[in-house]
């Protein structure tokens, strides 16, 4: 997740991934530059999308529910439709 995130963003040293456990789900709290967080969501959150599809494959592949939560590197929440 982090090497794609990197690879999207102009700030790449931003990038930082959190794991957090919770119960049967385990939240990815993705941080990126205040400037990045538009690069990271996309156009009507199509990016953001994509990258919730990869995860949800990544779960039925280990058979644990992962969510994603964006959010910017200031820590000001920006993106969890869930």
């Amino acid at each position: 997740m982090t090497e794609i995130v990197r690879a999207l963003v102009d700030d790449p040293s931003a990038v930082t991934v959190e794991a957090i456990p919770d119960n049967d789900v385990t939240v990815l709290r993705l941080r990126v530059a205040p400037s990045d967080i538009g690069k990271v969501i996309g156009k009507q959150g199509r990016t953001a999308r994509s990258l919730r599809t990869i995860l949800g494959a990544a779960s039925m592949k280990y058979r644990h529910r992962f969510a994603l939560d964006i959010v910017e590197a200031e820590g000001a929440r920006s993106s969890n439709p869930e």
